[in-house]
């Protein structure tokens, strides 16, 4: 198994909600046309070859958890977390034109874990959960919804985990 992105847990919600802080970290990511099942299989290769010495610097990386998707209207941003330590003016440049690196800032999220297949009506379903009960308590988010996925395909879909977060506006983040 990869290793995680790491974070601090800011508090939990009654259902199952956590508010957490993530560091600055870093992401490879590629821009695909394909729909949401999809997206991640399509983004996979350029990401694999990346942090296995497809870049300038032929340097191999551990994968980390978890694989994250940001849905757009025709399209998915799908990313892999760099490892912890690595930035964005150190990690080397992507010999594919498709991946690019960012860096992201610190920040805090809410997350609802959830397992099974990844489907989108399941994706969404749990999403809607997560932004009503985020409303229903007065917390305030920004921008939209994104996914994370914690396990390869070959996992049952009963004992995969996946996530879907959206940030919270700094106002209405636990202190």
């Amino acid at each position: 198994m990869a290793k995680a992105q790491p974070y601090q847990v800011l508090g939990v919600l009654p259902d199952g909600i956590e508010l957490r802080h993530y560091p600055a970290h870093t992401l490879i990511s590629v821009d695909v046309t394909a729909d949401f099942e999809s997206a991640g299989n399509v983004a996979f290769g350029p990401l694999i070859r990346y942090i296995s010495g497809a870049n300038a610097g032929g340097s191999s990386m551990a994968m980390t958890s978890p694989v994250v998707q940001v849905p757009h209207q025709d399209s998915h941003t799908v990313s892999f977390v760099l490892p912890e330590g690595t930035d964005a003016a150190t990690a080397p440049l992507p010999m594919d034109g498709r991946v690019n690196v960012r860096e992201v800032a610190p920040r805090e999220v809410a997350a609802l874990r959830f397992s099974g297949s990844w489907k989108k009506s399941r994706a969404e379903g749990k999403a809607e959960v997560l932004r009503q009960a985020l409303a229903e308590r007065g917390i305030a988010t920004s921008g939209g919804v994104f996914y994370g996925r914690f396990d390869p395909p070959s996992t049952p879909g009963f004992l995969r985990h996946n996530e879907v977060l959206v940030e919270l506006l700094p106002s209405s983040a636990p202190a």
